[in-house]
């Protein structure tokens, strides 16, 4: 990245301290991207690319005020890490969240692998609704905070994974398996092109966006919007019309919506949906 460019993600994450790559850099860089980019996936339900070389994700998500899922943010997070001198390597995970525990899945997150001088670290950008909102130490079976929730990595009995947990209302939440295996921008490639096109990926069936601003986290789901406080009680309301949702998606948050005719067919058809269970 070039140090304008450094400089255009900075500003639109709201960042002005130092670029010395450090816990403390990487901490607070971490949390203001997770609160100021969105998690979205507009491109696939519009029937458009996912791009992943740097120009693309810093044109949409930097110059655009558009989000994106893991593929886009992370990899983004990976140029600005690169750029200001940390050492940092692509993994990728199978997600378990919200599926039965001995189902099979394909490894389709991004994460990062960010090597520091008291040892690894992992970042995570882009797990949508309940993305890490700081980096938690490369160790397992220690609970660990962040801005939100406590997370903690626990080993996968006979193999060398690692499952990374939420502590969500008193209750340990798998979201998905890793092991420490580099992956390469080609290995992203298969992947985001199959989350991004394939019909039966949820990416292409269902709107998702979220955002973790400081002290709750906002979830959009089709056409229900919750607001999730931290240590209060969730609030849920079902988007009626197009207007409110795209209310929710600009307002709420934080997407500067793509233009073109697709856009307010999309919302019309996703308001006018039974609202999801809940």
């Amino acid at each position: 990245m070039t140090d304008a460019e450094l400089d255009a993600y900075f500003r639109r994450i709201g960042y002005s301290g130092g670029g010395a790559p450090t816990l403390e850099t990487l901490q607070d860089l971490h949390r203001r991207h997770a609160e100021s980019i969105p998690f979205e996936n507009l491109n696939p339900l519009l029937g458009r690319p996912v791009r992943l070389d740097f120009a693309s994700l810093q044109e949409k998500l930097v110059r655009e005020g558009r989000g994106g899922y893991c593929y886009e943010q992370n990899l983004l997070f990976q140029h600005v890490l690169k750029s200001l001198g940390y050492r940092v390597t692509g993994l990728s995970a199978g997600v378990v969240w919200n599926r039965p525990p001995e189902e099979m899945t394909p490894r389709t997150h991004v994460l990062l692998q960010v090597d520091l001088e008291d040892g690894p670290w992992l970042a995570d950008v882009g797990f949508g609704g309940q993305t890490l909102t700081g980096p938690i130490r490369l160790e397992a079976d220690v609970e660990q905070e962040t801005p939100h929730e406590p997370y903690r990595l626990v080993r996968c009995d006979e193999s060398d994974e690692f499952e990374l947990q939420a502590e969500i209302r008193g209750t340990w939440r798998p979201l998905y398996r890793f092991d420490l295996r580099p992956q390469r921008l080609v290995d992203y490639e298969v992947g985001n092109w199959y989350v991004s096109t394939h019909p039966s990926s949820g990416f292409v069936i269902g709107l998702m966006a979220s955002r973790a601003p400081t002290g709750c986290r906002y979830t959009l789901f089709n056409n229900s919007l919750a607001v999730h406080p931290l240590g209060g009680e969730s609030e849920r309301r079902t988007l009626g019309t197009a207007v409110e949702l795209r209310e929710a998606l600009t307002d709420v948050l934080g997407i500067t919506l793509p233009n073109g005719p697709g856009m307010n067919p999309l919302l019309e058809r996703i308001a006018a949906a039974d609202p999801p269970p809940r």
